[in-house]
């Protein structure tokens, strides 16, 4: 006979959140892991609701979207690729867009969860659900989109917090926003078209941001070594949510010490 998994409830993960911080009013951006949780009675959705829950109506959830057909290496296509993409891809719409595969099952579920917003940068959207949802997603910079004006910005802004729920310490999105902030020479840009929608008709306009596809300077460096560095100061929280091990971290407290880890180590002068 196979073995039973050891389920984990909504009460259990609701309990694991607020043991480790997380509380009413907060607002939270969440990287996820639902295979490193564990087996969750309902799921991805179960884990929404426990986040939900903890945060209240007065607190507000976001996660990092992003579309899954995103075209942002059409340079790298034939030109008879290239024309035929160009003509039959559809305008990203944030009402409908797939998230990206590679950010996990719970972001899918998420952007479709009712009452969510999604921000209308096509390729670094954001969603978010609560108290301060519209103003975290209005006017996402279409230009540097992980920077200035964007959601992660504006999360700082708020006092906001990022919940690594299982996930990969290197998948921390805020330390793109270090990366935008920081003073470092040569950074690498990557320029690009995506199609939106504008007026109801799909517009292919030209884009522009550091490169995240890699470090964005010629230099060896890995978000989790920053982030490590950040916990050894005695900052941030760890415990297990479910069975994932997981961590919160300070968003602006967090995006300060990378931009003065990425200066103090590859800035002008160094």
């Amino acid at each position: 006979m196979a073995d039973t998994p050891e389920w984990i409830t909504q009460g259990q993960l609701v309990r694991d959140l607020e043991r480790l911080g997380i509380s009413a009013g907060q607002t939270l951006m969440v990287h996820s892991s639902v295979r490193a949780v564990g087996a969750v009675i309902g799921g991805p959705n179960t884990i929404i609701q426990a986040l939900l829950d903890v945060l209240t109506p007065a607190g507000t959830l976001m996660m990092y979207v992003g579309w899954q057909e995103a075209p942002t290496d059409m340079d790298d296509w034939p030109e008879a690729m290239r024309a035929l993409f160009y003509e039959a891809c559809p305008a990203y719409d944030p009402r409908t867009a797939r998230a990206v595969r590679d950010h996990g099952i719970l972001v899918e579920c998420f952007r479709t969860w009712p009452g969510a917003l999604r921000s209308d940068h096509p390729d670094c959207s954001m969603s978010a659900l609560g108290a301060n949802a519209a103003w975290l997603t209005a006017d996402h910079p279409l230009m540097y989109g992980y920077g200035m004006g964007s959601p992660l910005h504006k999360l700082c802004e708020l006092g906001g917090s990022v919940l690594m729920l299982g996930a990969p310490l290197d998948t921390i999105t805020l330390l793109h926003y270090a990366e935008h902030r920081a003073d470092l020479p040569d950074k690498h840009i990557k320029r690009y078209m995506c199609p939106i929608l504008s007026a109801g008709q799909k517009v292919w306009v030209n884009l522009e941001e550091y490169d995240t596809s890699d470090t964005v300077i010629d230099a060896d460096y890995r978000f989790d070594t920053i982030a490590l560095e950040y916990l050894e100061t005695g900052k941030g929280r760890s415990a297990l949510i479910g069975r994932a091990q997981s961590y919160v971290f300070e968003a602006a407290d967090l995006a300060t010490f990378g931009i003065q880890w990425l200066e103090g180590r590859f800035g002008f002068g160094v």
